[in-house]
């Protein structure tokens, strides 16, 4: 009994990974796409059509809950959708109606749709609906593609772009981020270990469509990466190694003053903070030099206008607290091109400064003692 109990269990799928909170916002986007691309297709053919109405309850399922899947990407939705209900269309004015014709037009619309690298499963139940959608649907013809196939679709992803847009989530779902210096070389975090093409032939390998990115899976082995470094380096934290002794100016300062600094004790980036000594921006050597266009010689390389560190500094800082895991600076140094940040408390006063010479000490320091 038990062994069979033990078979049976392994029939059940994983269990998801998101959690309750993503489930039930997927469900009220989900629900409002549905709601209105079925009041604009009752408008556009006269009456709710279920056989048309169905594909769109998968489609908005693909793009509300799992908006990451490639077959949610916009131009699967658009493209698969289209050049489904093309093939859909065509064949019914060759063959007529009939489950012959509507098989070869699922068929069709499948090898169709990978062809043009847009697979979207909807859009096989869009081909049939040209096939067996009944007399409203029929009577359209190829205008079928367009409204309302075409203009649901393109209404559903507008309202996707929206809802992700709000939940501070990232759609259409590319790469996870640019190189901080605009070249072609992989972000550091990738340039060891796994390769793309490790990953592609691991993928090729299964002989089968998997329904996941390549950028994803590389970015999953990044993330189980840094999770079990962050294990493993947890309790060396930031104020273990941060410079205590800041030198830092104020928003009001003059910008030779700045500089005076910067050069004064041989660093390349200031914290700025306010008379509390909270943090409100920094300033680094890169800040002088954007848009320059002094003649030289000049003392200060810097914009003709720029005459206080407040018209310089960048105002949106990253910045980390005394207890944080080393670890968790790692990708912002490597992968976010960082090269200074400010250690905050609880108020948000700078209490220390970490470098990159900072981190990689540690976890040189780190990776010895572990041997």
């Amino acid at each position: 009994m038990r062994p069979a109990l033990n078979r049976l269990r392994r029939l059940l799928p994983a269990a998801l990974t998101g959690g309750r909170r993503e489930l039930l916002s997927g469900m009220a986007g989900a629900c409002i796409g549905m709601l209105l691309t079925e009041w604009l297709s009752r408008q556009l053919l006269g009456s709710a059509s279920p056989w048309f109405l169905a594909p769109l309850g998968a489609s908005a399922m693909l793009l509300f809950c799992v908006p990451a899947s490639p077959f949610a990407q916009p131009w699967s939705l658009l493209g698969g959708n289209l050049v489904s209900a093309l093939v859909g269309v065509s064949l019914h004015q060759m063959l007529g109606d009939g489950s012959l014709t509507a098989a070869l037009a699922g068929t069709l619309a499948l090898g169709a749709m990978f062809g043009l690298r847009c697979p979207h499963p909807p859009g096989v139940a869009i081909a049939l609906t040209a096939v067996l959608g009944g007399p409203a649907v029929q009577r359209l013809g190829y205008a079928y593609a367009l409204a309302p196939v075409t203009l649901n679709s393109a209404l559903m992803l507008l309202l996707t772009l929206l809802f992700h847009r709000l939940q501070g989530r990232r759609y259409p779902h590319g790469p996870a981020g640019a190189h901080p210096h605009k070249t072609r070389d992989p972000l550091p975090t990738r340039r060891s270990g796994l390769t793309r093409e490790d990953l592609d032939a691991a993928l090729h390998s299964f002989d089968q469509v998997l329904d996941i990115d390549r950028g994803d899976l590389e970015e999953i082995m990044v993330r189980a990466q840094l999770h079990s470094q962050r294990r493993q380096w947890g309790e060396v934290r930031c104020a273990d190694i941060m410079s205590r002794d800041v030198v830092s100016v104020a928003a009001a300062d003059s910008v030779d003053e700045a500089w005076s600094r910067l050069e004064r004790h041989r660093i390349k980036a200031l914290p700025v903070v306010d008379v509390q000594g909270q943090l409100t921006g920094i300033v680094s050597l890169h800040d002088f030099f954007i848009g320059q266009s002094a003649p030289a010689p000049t003392r200060v390389p810097r914009m003709s206008t720029a005459r206080r560190v407040e018209e310089i500094m960048t105002r949106r800082v990253r910045s980390a607290r005394p207890d944080q895991s080393i670890a968790d600076l790692v990708r912002g140094f490597s992968d976010g091109g960082l090269h200074h940040m400010p250690v905050v408390d609880e108020a948000n006063r700078v209490v220390g400064m970490i470098t990159q010479s900072d981190l990689v000490g540690a976890l040189f320091h780190a990776m010895a003692a572990r041997n």
